[in-house]
């Protein structure tokens, strides 16, 4: 389905702000709307009606388009346009590889706040009520905030740069999984044990703990992934 005007375009895509017009902006707006799962693996980004809507020229856009197929978010295909990307297997081994080396660490060696606690403490209270009502978007959306936050702990906004293009193509990998609808829900508890472990200052074992869930998390998806194909 080619994308209309990027869905029905909100304040954000306007095209009023100065930095619109560039294509590092049109990047984020995209990205985030993969984040958001308002742009769905597969679904077709029609450059006219994209262009149309965000205000740019074609070629701006082109270059957008070409910065998000660098982060894999999208792919070209010859003759027939520019989609949202279906992370595969090795994709996912990736996003995973950079996971591991960004989240235990910042759990490990960030800035733990009473602040910041709470905040984490407020999002696995969403998850669980989301778990609760069978609502699989919801814990979607807890899970992304919580690991975004876990990345918040380092104070470095190179590396919540880097996470959110993570979390947008891990919102792709997400739809691989819409025909096993719990599998966020078995970890919520581990998000909260994680929280948890920060907030008695265990450290180390929030690291490590954080470190067997990505493991396991990714280990499910590859299944998953690998079932599919076969």
């Amino acid at each position: 389905m080619a994308i209309e005007a990027a869905a029905e375009p909100d304040g954000a895509i306007a095209g009023t702000a100065e930095h619109a017009h560039t294509a590092a902006w049109i990047a984020t707006v995209l990205r985030g709307r993969i984040a958001a799962g308002e742009l769905t693996p597969g679904s077709k980004l029609s450059e006219q009606a994209l262009s149309t809507a965000l205000g740019v020229s074609r070629n701006t856009l082109r270059e957008a388009f070409s910065t998000l197929a660098g982060e894999s978010m999208v792919t070209r295909i010859p003759n027939r346009g520019v989609f949202v990307a279906s992370p595969g297997i090795e994709e996912v081994r990736e996003i995973y590889r950079v996971r591991r080396m960004i989240e235990p660490a910042a759990a490990l060696w960030g800035e733990v706040t009473p602040e910041v606690l709470d905040a984490m403490e407020s999002i696995v209270q969403r998850a669980q009520a989301a778990r609760d009502a069978g609502t699989v978007a919801d814990m979607a959306d807890a899970n992304q905030a919580l690991h975004s936050a876990v990345v918040g702990l380092t104070g470095s906004e190179s590396l919540r740069t880097l996470m959110d293009r993570v979390l947008a193509e891990m919102r792709l990998v997400f739809h691989a999984m819409a025909s096993a609808p719990d599998f966020h829900s078995h970890y919520v508890d581990r998000n909260v044990q994680l929280v948890e472990r920060l907030r008695a200052g265990h450290r180390e074992e929030a690291a490590s703990g954080l470190r067997a869930y990505l493991d396991s998390a990714e280990a499910e998806l590859l299944g998953r992934l690998a079932d599919e194909a076969g």
